[in-house]
């Protein structure tokens, strides 16, 4: 089936429409946009031997028509039948000279014409499916042959410039999966950091009363002196050590808060 779609201008690899519901269900989307943008590249340079041809590239095959200076390129699975493919290209081709072909020249941003997108996915709907009456009809078209157009391999097409693409990408995602460790890691930190400060203040908090005051079965809190007599001074200074620990453990409760707070907005920033 049909899985990317673009179209560019040849004389400045302008890329003037893409397919925007292609690459979904593709596997390393960006990697083969990236080779389809090369190859545009590479034909604005005249480096093109045929006005036709497919190029394999693992288990795909890139499909082009060039005509009025304009590329339509496909890319398809390598069992998706070449006649339906060009004729895809042949129906887009026409369409887009029928609509855009007086401003193609003049175009002078990226994607210019990509309102077109929606024929592209009403075409692509119709060559979907490949037992279709339609599509077997056209698979049969003695009229239109394909086996003549010329089919070759990425790497020679390319040459060089598909070395220093692999390696640029393997470098990037490299880089990106160190990237989403580290923000796996914080994200972990910024969970359960918060819970952790908690269960330390209530520690704290029963270590507190255990240690100061004890209350007594009708809910009198006294303090724990192991047996001695406590005068109103010893109570007064007891109740005074109480309400310090309370202001502190207070304290450290908003510290903590504001501890958690300023990481999340740190872990945010990194995003």
């Amino acid at each position: 089936m049909v899985k990317l779609t673009m179209i560019a201008r040849v004389t400045d690899d302008l890329p003037l429409v893409e397919g925007l519901d292609d690459g979904r269900d593709l596997k390393d989307a960006d990697f083969y946009k990236q080779q389809a943008k090369l190859l545009f590249k590479n034909l604005s340079k005249g480096q093109h031997e045929a006005s036709r041809m497919s190029i394999e590239t693992g288990p795909y095959l890139f499909h082009y028509i060039i005509e009025g200076r304009v590329c339509y390129l496909t890319m398809c699975d390598c069992s998706y039948p070449k006649k339906l493919a060009f004729q895809y290209l042949e129906d887009l081709k026409n369409e887009f000279e029928r609509v855009n072909g007086n401003q193609i020249e003049t175009a002078a941003r990226p994607y210019a014409f990509i309102k077109f997108d929606t024929f592209i996915q009403k075409t692509k709907k119709l060559y979907l499916d490949t037992r279709t009456q339609r599509n077997l009809a056209k698979l049969n078209d003695e009229l239109y042959e394909v086996h003549q157009i010329m089919t070759r391999n990425f790497q020679e097409v390319l040459g060089v410039e598909v070395s220093e693409m692999s390696n640029r990408l393997i470098s990037d995602t490299r880089i990106y999966a160190e990237k989403a460790k580290d923000l796996n890691r914080q994200a972990l930190i910024r969970k359960y950091a918060l819970v952790a400060i908690v269960i330390g203040i209530v520690l704290m908090l029963f270590w507190v009363k255990n240690k100061i005051w004890l209350m007594d079965g009708q809910g009198t809190y006294h303090p724990k002196l192991h047996g001695m007599s406590c005068d109103s001074d010893v109570l007064a200074a007891i109740e005074y050590v109480r309400l310090c620990c309370w202001r502190k453990v207070i304290l450290i409760a908003r510290l903590s808060a504001s501890v958690v707070r300023d990481f999340g907005m740190q872990c945010n920033n990194l995003r």
